[in-house]
């Protein structure tokens, strides 16, 4: 079945890195990173925060959103995030 939510979405892990993926559901998707089901990367980082989420009309403009944000260093991830939420404190891991 089709979902026409598409999300991109980025996570602050507790040890202060981020990572960036896609869904169709937002809130099961970080309850799986939380409850360590979610992907490798984030087993053992938890617990995670949401920190950026954008919905696209299609699934091809998510996944190359976040292809983009991946792509990019920590330095460009956190002036993208500082862009996009109006200020990540790096320091504090909030907004």
């Amino acid at each position: 079945m089709e979902t026409n939510e598409h999300f991109f979405y980025v996570l602050t892990c507790k040890d202060g890195s981020f990572y960036g993926g896609y869904t169709n559901n937002l809130e099961r998707r970080i309850g799986l990173h939380n409850a360590g089901k979610g992907a490798k990367y984030t087993r053992g980082r938890g617990p995670v925060s949401l920190t950026h989420f954008r919905q696209f009309s299609s699934k091809s403009e998510a996944l190359k959103a976040e292809c983009y944000f991946k792509s990019l260093s920590r330095k460009k991830k956190v002036e993208f995030l500082n862009r996009e939420t109006g200020g990540y404190d790096v320091a504090t891991k909030k907004l």
